[in-house]
């Protein structure tokens, strides 16, 4: 039993550095930057939108089918789009397509729904489209950012003292 305790805390001790070397050999991967950052802007897009729980069979045949996905920067748009944020986004959603089209007279945040009346839905998922593409265009370019930036520091030549004569 005492084996099977330290086997499991040790497991727990070395979970960050496993996440660590797992992100690192994900980035480190044959994927160019701009594969990794468009992975993820497509993951941002299609987790902004309201896809109504389908995200998961989405990446899943991108996974698939697309050689050249970055499957650990789709998963990471899940982890980035939970649903907190999620219900942010579709507020910020409805406020848009109401800016855009003008507001539905007698509606509130409250009132949107699929349930809600044509106006209502219309307005959400107009904002909603507007933002998902606003969204994953800064996802594209934060995660390219961020590669690149992991890649210079990943194979950069270490500063060298100069040697004593």
């Amino acid at each position: 039993m005492r084996e099977r305790v330290a086997a499991v805390r040790a497991s727990i001790t070395a979970l960050p550095t496993r996440v660590q070397s797992g992100i690192q050999r994900a980035i480190a991967e044959d994927h160019t930057p701009h594969e990794i950052a468009l992975s993820f802007a497509f993951g941002v897009l299609v987790t902004a939108l309201p896809t109504a729980g389908t995200a998961f069979v989405i990446f899943a045949l991108v996974a698939y089918f697309v050689d050249r996905a970055n499957k650990l920067a789709l998963v990471a748009s899940l982890v980035v789009f939970n649903p907190p944020v999620k219900w942010a986004v579709y507020g910020a959603s409805f406020w848009l397509g109401s800016f855009l089209l003008g507001p539905v007279p007698g509606a509130s945040v409250s009132d949107v729904s699929l349930d809600a009346g044509f106006d209502i839905v219309l307005r959400q998922l107009l904002g909603n489209g507007v933002l998902a593409v606003a969204l994953a265009a800064l996802g594209y370019v934060v995660a390219l950012s961020l590669v690149q930036l992991h890649r210079r520091r990943e194979f950069a030549v270490p500063d060298v003292a100069p040697a004593d004569d």
